[in-house]
């Protein structure tokens, strides 16, 4: 079955698509495509269901936004590539597991093509380069199927994110794919990364 890429573009606010998401998740049926979409956002921070308010140390100006996904505090902004994954996990036959898994690997894949070295880290989602975090992951599950998805940071301001514990570890460091590499497009990062995604779903 046809998986479909949808760009955003500009900047999209980050509730109205929340809100999309989860309408997109509510009213899907067995015989509608996964779909991935691929955008950014304004400034803002998002604390997961599960989140602890002790994590969020001194926001200022920077809206924060209480949302349904799993993990805790983390910060999305200009120059990070929000890849939402709307995949029905039942037609798969994935668990959770899986697919963080295939959204680690992907990230890694994509990386690697730009001699970035990545890792994961046990019990703590996400990719890494030298222990510093580059991508995040969080997702939410309704009737079988997977909404929410990744931040790959890829060019922007890290400052923020000395305001809050990311994902709820004090001394996370987080890192850039431009720290590596400069020159480069987020929106060909964005259909590079897209595209390893859905080569791993079946068709």
């Amino acid at each position: 079955m046809t998986t479909f890429i949808r760009h955003f573009e500009g900047l999209q606010d980050y509730i109205p698509t929340w809100r999309a998401m989860q309408a997109f998740t509510n009213t899907r049926r067995a015989d509608i495509p996964d779909e991935i979409w691929l955008l950014e956002h304004p400034p803002i921070f998002t604390q997961g269901q599960n989140g602890k308010r002790e994590h969020l140390l001194s926001p200022g100006t920077i809206p924060v936004e209480t949302c349904d996904r799993g993990g805790q505090i983390t910060y999305h902004g200009p120059g990070q590539l929000m890849v939402y994954t709307l995949i029905d996990l039942k037609r798969q036959q994935w668990t959770v597991r899986d697919l963080v898994n295939t959204l680690e690997s992907s990230v890694i894949q994509l990386l690697n093509d730009y001699a970035i070295i990545a890792h994961t880290q046990p019990k703590a989602p996400g990719v890494y380069v030298d222990h510093k975090k580059i991508c995040s992951i969080g997702l939410r599950i309704r009737r079988g199927s997977a909404f929410h998805g990744l931040a790959l940071n890829v060019d922007m301001d890290l400052a923020p994110f000395s305001r809050i514990h990311p994902c709820g570890f004090p001394e996370l460091e987080m890192t850039q794919m431009s720290s590596f590499q400069k020159n480069i497009d987020i929106i060909a990062i964005g259909d590079t990364l897209a595209n390893n995604i859905k080569m791993r779903l079946i068709r």
